[in-house]
């Protein structure tokens, strides 16, 4: 099974206005609301890859059942914890001209007895789990060390972990060496505190990354596929050219096929060519975390995977 770590889980909603315009009243044309945060996209798409997965975390207050409402929904099973304040919601204002404005609130705090509620349901989830995934960012009240703390019981366990976060997060949860990373350009430079300005010193960093004991470090490298440093080599991902539709959700794409790879025992190659097709399957659906499994099935005996190193 593959859980799905999300602690800030979300409302996503999506208004479609003409234009945007400050100061004044706009009438949204069309809105959706989806269960969001990252953590939450990557288990809808291990389910759209035919895995068992389990989304855990924090919900609260109503805003937090109708998350769980969605979830049942699209049968991916979870395990929240409930907490008294409301879940969060993230709004996207999508205006004619293309333009994406996005509002994300915080998250309500969490309390010492919730993290403690949590804590304690996620030592019965590692046990059940050949993977987990800790995804995005952190509300007040959980504390700062604690994706360093469930990666330890993760791998204390035997099992895998995935950590997809940024900044301090990031920073501070790479200290207890997930089994895989997916930083960007400028995450590399953030962690490493070097220039990160073109493809050699991208691959520099994710091998100073991978020496660190990371077992696997992936970059994306968006239309031009992946790069992954793995102890039997670094190889790049390519995927064919492809009518791109919607591009957000993409990442969480590829961090939910590589934990299916990683569960089904993938070797590098295999794994890195999955994942690129996972992602660039989601780049053809207007919906975030979602791919068509004909999409995938053509894009990937396409993708091209090279050792370069």
């Amino acid at each position: 099974m593959i859980t799905t770590i999300t602690l800030n889980v979300a409302i996503d909603k999506a208004y479609v206005v003409d234009t945007l315009t400050k100061g004044e009243v706009m009438r949204v044309k069309t809105c959706s609301n989806t269960a969001g945060g990252k953590g939450l996209n990557v288990a809808k798409v291990v389910k759209l890859c035919k895995e068992e997965v389990t989304a855990a975390g924090f919900v609260g207050g109503h805003a937090g059942a109708y998350v769980c409402d969605m979830l049942d929904k699209a049968h991916v099973p979870n395990r929240f914890v409930h907490t008294a304040g409301e879940t969060r919601s993230c709004i996207n204002i999508l205006a004619a001209d293309g333009s994406s404005t996005e509002f994300l609130e915080p998250g309500e705090p969490v309390t010492e007895a919730d993290v403690a509620a949590f804590l304690k349901e996620f030592d019965g989830i590692v046990e059940e789990s050949d993977v987990v995934t800790i995804s995005g960012s952190m509300q007040k009240g959980i504390p700062a060390d604690m994706y360093a703390t469930l990666i330890r019981k993760v791998k204390a366990a035997g099992k895998k972990v995935i950590l997809d976060t940024s900044g301090k997060l990031l920073e501070d949860g790479i200290r207890a060496l997930p089994t895989m990373i997916k930083p960007n350009d400028d995450e590399i430079e953030m962690l490493l505190g070097v220039p990160v300005t073109n493809r050699e010193e991208i691959l520099a960093g994710a091998k100073k990354l991978h020496a660190m004991g990371i077992e696997i470090v992936v970059v994306s490298l968006g239309s031009d596929g992946a790069l992954m440093v793995t102890d039997k080599g670094v190889y790049h991902g390519r995927p064919p050219k492809i009518s791109v539709v919607n591009t957000v959700g993409c990442g969480d794409s590829m961090t939910a096929a590589f934990a299916v790879g990683l569960a089904r025992r993938y070797e590098a190659e295999e794994m890195l060519r999955y994942a690129v097709a996972v992602s660039a399957a989601n780049a053809m659906t207007m919906q975030t975390g979602s791919f068509r499994e004909e999409d995938m099935e053509k894009i990937l005996p396409e993708v091209t995977v090279e050792k370069v190193e």
